[in-house]
């Protein structure tokens, strides 16, 4: 069993989820999602000036200035403005590294260590494994510029398989 992977493929199913919400109620209150993606995974499909400036990785912002958000099992679509042009771009939900809604301190946070892989699970192209039996799991983080009680900005708690295991 490869729990890990199965695992990814639930909180990537969460993501879907709540662009599915997004796409059919818009995005009501103070909702908003911050989505960052590997820019160099397959199946991106960015303008090439976009993917010169984010060689690695970009963040986008989905509040109240997006359109035409759609999606399927595997990857998802919207037109977002840069400087006043309006830009369509793809994204693979395997592509995607982090996901926060501010509004509610959620966030999801996904490692792709090793590069994408050519593993399929049920059309999401998942990372390939780690080594040496390390865990490899998408982990629950603050959401980016949150802060502590005091009014500092929280670091985030990343959750591994390790803080659950029984001790020999």
């Amino acid at each position: 069993m490869e729990y890990n992977k199965m695992v990814e493929k639930a909180l990537r199913g969460v993501v879907r989820d709540a662009l599915e919400v997004a796409a059919e109620r818009g995005l009501h209150g103070n909702h908003h999602f911050y989505i960052s993606f590997d820019t160099r995974a397959p199946g991106v499909d960015i303008p090439e000036y976009l993917k010169q400036r984010y060689s690695d990785e970009m963040t986008i912002v989905l509040q109240h200035q997006f359109w035409g958000l759609e999606f399927d099992d595997t990857a998802f679509e919207v037109t977002l403005s840069f400087n006043k042009v309006h830009e369509r771009l793809h994204i693979p939900f395997a592509a995607i590294t982090a996901f926060a809604d501010p509004s509610v301190q959620f966030g999801l946070q996904f490692r792709l260590d090793g590069g994408m892989g050519e593993q399929a699970l049920d059309g999401l192209t998942t990372p390939n494994p780690p080594g040496d039996g390390e865990a490899m799991l998408p982990a629950v983080t603050d959401a980016p510029g949150d802060t502590d009680e005091d009014g500092g900005e929280k670091t985030g708690q990343v959750i591994t398989l390790d803080s659950f295991r029984k001790k020999k």
